[in-house]
């Protein structure tokens, strides 16, 4: 197995909290969206809601992931003043939230 090099994902796993409207969720994860614009080190945002058929979400329903090109650069997002704005609004809205910092690793046969 291979360890990519330098790349790292941030992955959060979300539950908006009940009652959240559909309205204000599709706002929040817009404004997750543009932070690839606004955080030079974030390189790649992408976000998708559970589909799974076999019911292992542990009531989990939204999922973003956004990539970076080292762990100093996942760093520098968690510390940057435009991302520390929005995880004040977003987090709020949150029931539950894991977040998971990984490099991908490649299965060499």
């Amino acid at each position: 197995m291979e360890e990519a090099k330098g790349v790292v994902k941030h992955v959060l796993l979300a539950k908006f909290k009940e009652g959240t409207p559909d309205d204000q969720i599709e706002q929040l994860i817009k404004g997750y969206a543009n932070l690839v614009n606004l955080i030079p080190p974030m390189k790649a945002f992408h976000w998708g809601k559970d589909v799974s058929i076999e019911n292992l979400h542990q009531g989990f329903t939204h999922i973003f992931e956004s990539t970076f090109e080292s762990t100093e650069g996942v760093a520098e997002y968690v510390a940057h003043p435009t991302h520390v704005e929005f995880a004040n609004l977003f987090l709020p809205h949150l029931e539950k939230v894991v977040i998971f910092d990984y490099k991908p690793t490649i299965v060499l046969p």
